[in-house]
């Protein structure tokens, strides 16, 4: 099992260097998951409540396309983010999710982070900061993707 302690979760990664009073907070929100492989972490359009942090395994970040099926946009490794689409409105998947192995998780409720960023505001900037970076560097790989693609 996972242990989700703001002691742990101050050694993940994305969460390192955060105060011990925001990672307390966010322990508060978090709890251990596991995913099957194969298993769908989560659907495009279905209410998005969650963020992860991966501890084991790959979760793929795929797109359906009309009479093209499903495609892989991205793959997500140990150690890294998924999810931020319950930052903003409407709070829904713009992916599917699926385990390609076994994933073990944080999973971390983004209803019960959004009140406490909203009552704490610094915690809110700095987790906005952290999934700012996240965020673009996504975009980039994602950019260069596309390059590879279409061969630009």
């Amino acid at each position: 099992m996972i242990d989700t302690s703001e002691y742990v979760l101050g050694e993940q990664a994305f969460l390192k260097g955060l105060s011990p009073a925001h990672l307390m907070a966010i322990a508060e929100c978090a709890h251990p998951v596991t995913f099957a492989s194969g298993e769908y972490v989560f659907h495009e359009g279905d209410p998005a409540n969650h963020f992860y942090i991966l501890t084991y395994g790959q979760v793929s970040l795929e797109l359906y396309v009309p009479g093209r099926g499903s495609h892989v946009i991205q793959t997500v490794e140990k150690d890294e983010v998924l999810g931020w689409s319950w930052l903003f409105p409407p709070y829904r998947w713009h992916f599917d999710g699926r385990a390609l192995t076994v994933v073990r998780a944080i999973d971390f409720n983004g209803m019960c982070l959004r009140a406490k960023c909203d009552a704490d505001h610094d915690l809110g900037y700095d987790l906005m900061q952290r999934f700012a970076q996240t965020m673009m560097s996504r975009l980039q790989a994602t950019r260069l993707q596309l390059l590879d693609v279409y061969g630009g």
